[in-house]
């Protein structure tokens, strides 16, 4: 009886463990979503893997690295009612293929221009910050989330963090699922991370050349970047508003997408 009460006492005193906060997991990928239209685009020197949904003015939704379009389901879903959506798999993510040209956040931008001309889109609000500076004739409204424009911007040693660590294996499960070059993700997280570490160099100027209404927005637990940074570009850009959105990190649009998605529609005009 004596070690059974002790043994009972052990398990009651011991510390239960500590739940995950919301800002340290990592929802599942959202499901595909059935499209209205779905193709490929050769543009570019690359095959482009797009989706489109929902009706009315054009909003373009560019996924993180590493990632791919399905990351967006949950805000296709709340943006269709009000927009014709519009996904694509990235340079060498997902669906999309590459040529042999280096990973460039310029030659990205131009990706997603050959895309919009052969869709006949003349202008789109974005969801991304890099077509500001190269192609600002092109997009409407800006809603910059988890952005940086020089690579100090982000934090050392993001790939040890738990959370970001847990996406960089499952981006390699969703690489091998959907890549045309299946066994070859090392190779391209290397060449990923070589622009990370060298690319964007935008500058002050360019910065305040930027004529586009934007919303710099990151939540309040990215372990990708700077806080400092952050507040930075919003300061830099004429007229740009910051948010910051909390309980959430650099994966807010899965953490949270209740207030995400609210988010970019007050920005857009839906709310």
């Amino acid at each position: 009886m004596r070690h059974l009460l002790l043994t009972m006492l052990l398990v009651l005193s011991a510390p239960t463990a500590k739940a995950a906060e919301r800002w340290e997991m990592l929802p599942a990928t959202p499901a595909p979503i059935a499209a209205d239209r779905t193709g490929k685009v050769d543009a570019n020197g690359i095959s482009i893997h797009y989706a489109v949904y929902g009706a009315g003015s054009p909003v373009i939704l560019l996924h993180g690295g590493l990632a791919n379009a399905d990351y967006w389901g949950y805000q296709i879903e709340a943006l269709k009612a009000h927009h014709t959506v519009i996904v694509m798999d990235s340079r060498g993510h997902g669906r999309t293929t590459r040529d042999a040209r280096p990973y460039g956040y310029d030659l990205m931008a131009d990706d997603v221009v050959a895309l919009m001309d052969a869709l006949k889109i003349p202008k789109a609000g974005i969801l991304g910050l890099d077509l500001a500076i190269r192609h600002k004739d092109r997009v409407g409204k800006i809603f910059a989330f988890g952005a940086n424009t020089v690579p100090s911007g982000v934090k050392d040693d993001v790939e040890k963090n738990p959370t970001f660590a847990a996406f960089i294996a499952r981006a390699r499960q969703e690489y091998e699922k959907y890549s045309a070059t299946p066994k070859e993700y090392d190779a391209f997280v290397e060449q990923i991370s070589k622009m990370w570490a060298s690319e964007p160099n935008w500058t002050d100027a360019q910065l305040k050349a930027i004529t586009s209404e934007v919303l710099v927005v990151d939540g309040d637990r990215d372990e990708a970047i700077k806080r400092e940074h952050t507040e930075y570009i919003a300061a830099t850009i004429p007229g740009t508003g910051l948010l910051i959105l909390p309980n959430v990190s650099h994966f807010a649009f899965l953490q949270d997408p209740g207030l995400f998605n609210y988010a970019v529609l007050h920005f857009l005009g839906d709310r």
